[in-house]
C-alpha cells in the first residue's frame, strides 16, 4: 500500500469519529433538547439519588468527568429549564442540593445510551495490551495534530468552548 493511501485512510478514520461524534450530538439535541454534557449530568444525577441521600455539584462534577465550573454552567442553564431544582441545605447555607424535577425524569425517559457510554462498553471488552496499544496510537495523533496542550475533558462531544484556561502549558 502507498504512503499516500495509508495518509488518506488515516484522515478519513479521523473524519469519521469528527463526523460520529457530530451527528450523535445533533440527533441527541434534536431529540431531546439536551447536550450531551447536560445528558451525563442528568443522568449522573438520577443515578447519584439512588446512591445516596443528598446529590452535590461536586458529585456530579466528579461522576461525569467535568470540571466544576463546566458543570456549574450546566446546572444553570438545566434549573432554567426546570430539569433539576438546587436547593440550599437549612445547616450549612453554602452547600446546594441537586434534584431531578419531574421534567428531568420524564426527559431522560427513553434517550438512547450516550455515545461516549458505547464507545466505553466496546472498548473495554478490548483485551489490556490491546487497549494499550489503541490509547498509544491515539496519543500519537493527538501529537502530530499539535493539540497535547489542549485540556480535554474525558466526554465525546461535538461541544467545545473555547477558553484559555482550558490550555495546560
Amino acid at each position: 500500500m502507498e504512503e499516500h493511501d495509508l495518509v488518506e485512510r488515516m484522515l478519513r478514520a479521523i473524519r469519521r469519529v469528527i463526523l460520529k461524534t457530530s451527528q450523535y450530538s445533533r440527533s441527541l439535541s434534536r431529540n431531546s433538547g439536551l447536550t450531551l454534557p447536560q445528558l451525563l449530568c442528568l443522568r449522573a444525577i438520577r443515578d447519584l439519588s439512588k446512591e445516596k441521600d443528598e446529590v452535590t455539584a461536586a458529585q456530579v462534577s466528579a461522576r461525569v468527568g467535568l470540571a466544576a465550573p463546566t458543570v456549574s454552567r450546566i446546572l444553570e442553564r438545566m434549573e432554567r429549564a426546570q430539569l433539576i431544582e438546587r436547593i440550599r441545605n437549612s445547616p450549612d447555607r453554602r452547600r446546594v442540593l441537586i434534584h431531578l424535577t419531574e421534567t428531568g425524569t420524564q426527559r431522560l425517559a427513553g434517550i438512547p445510551t450516550p455515545l461516549q457510554e458505547q464507545f466505553v462498553n466496546r472498548v473495554t471488552s478490548l483485551d489490556e495490551e490491546e487497549q494499550r496499544r489503541l490509547v498509544a496510537s491515539l496519543e500519537q495523533v493527538v501529537e502530530l495534530m499539535e493539540a497535547a496542550d489542549l485540556d480535554a475533558e474525558p466526554v465525546i462531544s461535538a461541544e467545545y468552548e473555547p477558553r484559555e484556561d482550558r490550555r495546560l502549558s
